[in-house]
């Protein structure tokens, strides 16, 4: 019995976008049509990479370097990808990840201003051939996403950027919609909550209608 690895999903889109919202709305869609599926987020997914999450976002007296902030991030990729995302895959479910390496694209090279070469670098090192199959890019004017982060509470170390810190992310991540070959989707969740979630279930029933039969036939 032939085998057919699952599809990889990331989620991406700068803070306030609602992600985490979306990306339940896309998982119950999904499994209510029978999809196996794991649903995870980076930085995090593993035990250590939750522990970097944890040094990442805590706000802190000392300027972090960039460079530093890049390898940690790989460093919870790595083992991330090792324990849970490629095992997934190799079992045929369909792996919901939030954020994965454009992310380092948009925040590390577009917000923090690393040459993009060693995000680069560091992707073919850590995921070898591995890239997502599809991505889904909530997007939103940089003010309306802060905005709306900073109306939650208490702020993260990211989230505390100033707002052209955050223009240069969306600026990253249209660019790599642009770049991408079909695989970007481009969401606009600047509209009501309803509307954004609407344009999912349409893209999530393309990808389970084209890929779904395709696995069924495997088996």
């Amino acid at each position: 019995m032939q085998a057919m690895r699952g599809l990889f999903i990331t989620v991406e889109g700068g803070e306030g976008v609602g992600k985490s919202t979306n990306i339940t709305c896309i998982r119950d869609y999904l499994q209510a049509r029978g999809v196996a599926l794991v649903v995870t987020r980076e930085p995090g997914g593993t035990p250590l990479g939750e522990d970097i999450r944890t040094v990442l976002l805590q706000a802190r007296r000392e300027t972090v370097a960039p460079m530093a902030e890049l390898l940690l991030l790989f460093a919870a990729r790595a083992q991330h990808l090792r324990d849970v995302i490629v095992p997934a895959l190799e079992a045929g479910k369909w792996v919901i990840c939030d954020r994965f390496t454009d992310a380092s694209y948009a925040y590390q090279s577009g917000g923090r201003g690393l040459d993009s070469g060693a995000v680069r670098t560091l992707e073919n090192l850590v995921q070898g051939e591995l890239r997502p199959d599809y991505t889904l890019l909530l997007d939103a004017p940089a003010v309306t996403g802060l905005e709306r982060a900073r109306g939650r509470g208490e702020l993260d170390r990211f989230e505390q950027e100033e707002l052209v810190f955050f223009e240069r992310v969306r600026n990253t991540y249209l660019q790599l919609a642009t770049e991408s070959s079909g695989r970007y989707h481009l969401i606009d969740a600047s509209q009501p909550l309803a509307s954004v979630q609407q344009q999912l279930h349409t893209i999530c029933e393309q990808l389970h209608a084209c890929w779904a039969p395709r696995q069924q036939q495997l088996r």
